[in-house]
């Protein structure tokens, strides 16, 4: 019998964890990455191709027989990399180009969500920059501003007063920082309560949710500086906090039956149905739960974080989506927390050097609860592990409870040492102190 040969698209730290977790099936697949990177390459096969080469990645699939590629990154996704492989009969998951506008259109979603009803904040859509003046005076204080596009994490930024908001306008939509994603702006209301996130596998029409888990957006800590695509994720998150009622059973069917379901019927009935990961990105506010934002693939460094819970097949998943028999598959999770902390380069989410030799790797790994999922590292010439991109690693540990898994990638985390490394060492601390 032939073993399967998988694709996985994309070269992060989140394609490193799917990929490892794939590698761990009984059917033994064959992986491929494109591009991958140093971590993947211990797995599977690395491929000199970009995430974004469509027309590369299909005469791949088809030359070497690929049986399933799974696309993971939110680029290729918006380019229609789904519909163009369907063309041509070739089994791939992710959503179609109309349907990852969810994320790579924020205009496109937000419209969505008034059209369908979906909570979610008061907001308005620009790409006039008088016009976005003029309403920003109307406006309270602080107020959220929205490149529309992809913009890596970064597009999203919260201005305090009148002069930040109008020099983010400034930045967007006439110096165009983030390119063409910056063509249009979302201004929206600042809402007030805890973030939250949950992922959905979707078919279409089933869906089965994860445990929800937290994201650390900010580069500093206690939540300061910039945005970034994320800088360490927990989950499970608990029921109660302080004694006080957190993500309740109550909660998660609210989100469920408020947001989740009504959101992929209302992209059925608008004739392009969800197919994939559906990870919305949510607010606990004092009104219920508000949808933030949309993304339309696994989040990055979430991922890193549910693979070390999931206990069924991801194959399996992944094949009852793409049949449409989601529904027949129990879906199982450990009952113990994990976390991940991301080691990242000096000067992200800006400007940051390359190349810096990564030592501890191999001893911080020792203990069975730690893996060090890889991200931006590559070999060098002299075959030393070295920084390749903003954010290097992600920590990952399980443990009984939050504050021991957390303890123990802490620890992990001491262990591992490049030149600039920074990282929060604050993640988790939040719940740990009200918990």
């Amino acid at each position: 019998m032939n073993k399967q040969k998988i694709l996985i698209i994309g070269g992060g730290g989140r394609e490193h964890a799917i990929g490892w977790k794939i590698a761990q099936s009984k059917r033994e697949p064959v992986l491929y990455f494109a591009p991958g990177n140093a971590g993947t390459a211990e797995i599977g096969t690395n491929l000199d191709i970009k995430a974004t080469d469509i027309i590369k990645l299909l005469e791949f699939v088809k030359n070497e027989k690929i049986t399933l590629t799974l696309a993971i990154p939110d680029d290729p996704l918006a380019l229609g990399i789904v519909d163009e492989f369907r063309k041509d009969g070739l089994r791939i998951f992710g959503p179609t180009k109309a349907a990852a506008q969810l994320e790579s259109s924020k205009a496109f979603s937000k419209r969505f969500m008034k059209r369908h009803n979906l909570p979610t904040a008061r907001f308005e859509v620009f790409s006039d920059i008088n016009l976005a003046k003029e309403y920003l005076e109307k406006e309270s204080l602080p107020i959220v501003i929205k490149a529309s596009g992809l913009a890596f994490g970064k597009g999203v930024i919260i201005a305090e007063t009148k002069e930040e908001a109008v020099n983010v306008l400034e930045n967007i939509l006439v110096k165009k920082i983030f390119g063409s994603a910056g063509n249009e702006v979302v201004i929206e209301e600042f809402l007030v309560g805890p973030e939250i996130s949950t992922h959905a596998f979707s078919d279409g029409k089933n869906y089965k949710l994860f445990p929800t888990s937290e994201d650390h957006k900010k580069i500093g800590e206690n939540d300061t500086g910039p945005n970034t695509g994320g800088m360490g994720t927990i989950a499970p998150l608990p029921r109660q906090m302080k004694g006080q009622a957190f993500v309740t059973k109550e909660l998660l069917k609210r989100i469920e039956h408020e947001i989740i379901a009504p959101t992929l019927n209302a992209m059925r009935e608008d004739g392009i149905p969800f197919e994939g990961i559906l990870y919305p990105g949510l607010i606990l506010t004092k009104n219920g739960p508000k949808i933030l934002e949309y993304n339309a693939r696994f989040g990055d460094p979430e991922t890193q974080t549910y693979m070390r819970l999931l206990e069924t097949n991801l194959l399996d998943i992944i094949n009852a989506c793409i049949d449409k028999k989601l529904e027949e598959l129990p879906i199982k999770w450990k009952e113990v927390s994990a976390c991940t902390i991301v080691l990242a380069s000096n000067g992200y989410p800006g400007v940051y050097e390359k190349g810096k030799i990564i030592d501890g790797i191999e001893e911080a790994e020792k203990e069975s609860d730690i893996v060090v999922f890889k991200g931006g590292v590559r070999k060098d010439e002299q075959g030393n592990l070295v920084t390749n991109g903003g954010r290097v690693l992600g920590v990952s540990a399980t443990g009984n409870n939050l504050k021991e898994a957390l303890a123990k990638a802490y620890e992990a985390v001491s262990k591992i040492s490049f030149e600039g490394m920074q990282y929060r060492r604050d993640i988790g601390k939040k719940i740990l102190l009200l918990n």
